[in-house]
C-alpha cells in the first residue's frame, strides 16, 4: 500500500493548474470518475477502493460484492501516477499515512507544500509521451 506519498503532475501535463475533467454525453471518462470520487471523498478512499469503485461504476456492479472485489484485486492495477488527473489535468494526488487519497490542484498552496515536505515522498506522474532521447 502506498503511504505518505505525493504524486506531482507529469512533466508533459497539458495543464499547470487543476482543471476539472469535462462532462460528456454517454458514460463518464476515467478522469471524470476519478475526479468525482476523490473530490467528493477526500482521504476516504484507498487506491484499491478507488479502482474497484470505478470498475463497479463502469460495469454496473455492486461495490458491496466482496467476491467481485477479491477477484478484481487479485490482479494488478495502476496507481495515481497513471491517472489522467495527474498526467493531464493538473492535479497532484496525496496518499496519507493510511494510504487514503486526496487531490490538490497544481496551482494551490497545499500542492507546493507537499513538494517541499521532507516527511512526504514525492513522485512524478507518468509522462503521456516518451521523452526525447538526447543524441
Amino acid at each position: 500500500m502506498i503511504r505518505n506519498t505525493f504524486i506531482a503532475i507529469a512533466e508533459d501535463s497539458k495543464h499547470r493548474m487543476g482543471v476539472e475533467p469535462p462532462r460528456r454525453d454517454g458514460p463518464p471518462t476515467l478522469a471524470r470518475l476519478h475526479y468525482e470520487l476523490l473530490s467528493e471523498h477526500p482521504y476516504e478512499l484507498t487506491l484499491d477502493d478507488l479502482n474497484f469503485t470505478v470498475h463497479c461504476l463502469k460495469h454496473g456492479l455492486d461495490t458491496a460484492d466482496q467476491q467481485a472485489r477479491t477477484a478484481f484485486l487479485s490482479k494488478g492495477h495502476p496507481c495515481m501516477r497513471a491517472s489522467p488527473l495527474t498526467k493531464t489535468y493538473g492535479f497532484g494526488a496525496h496518499y496519507n499515512h493510511a494510504g487514503k487519497i486526496a487531490l490538490y490542484p497544481a496551482d494551490s498552496v497545499a500542492y507546493r507544500k507537499f513538494l517541499k515536505d521532507p516527511e512526504v515522498r514525492v513522485e512524478k506522474a507518468m509522462r503521456s509521451k516518451r521523452a526525447m532521447e538526447m543524441v
